[in-house]
């Protein structure tokens, strides 16, 4: 490996680059994480069931839908996850 006096060698910008774009990778995750949990709920969330249980169940306390049209839903979404798709 050749050294030029004080300078550094080709490996040592090779790690430089690569270790500056890890921190930036990681500042950037950590900034959409912080914005995920100020907007509210967890930042690894992936929604699904109990994502679509919750949104139905805040519809029905706002009074948007009635009892009989959350029970019938709610019974929707229960047969939807105990069937197996077709596709």
């Amino acid at each position: 490996m050749m050294y030029f006096g004080d300078h550094m060698s080709g490996w040592a910008w090779v790690l430089m680059g690569f270790g500056s774009v890890l921190v930036w990778a990681a500042l950037i995750f950590g900034i959409v994480m912080l914005v995920r949990y100020w907007r509210g709920g967890s930042p690894f969330a992936a929604g699904g069931r109990a994502g679509a249980e919750e949104v139905l169940a805040q519809r029905f306390a706002r009074g948007e839908i009635d009892e009989a049209e959350y029970r019938q839903r709610l019974a929707v979404l229960a047969n939807r996850t105990q069937s197996p798709s077709r596709f």
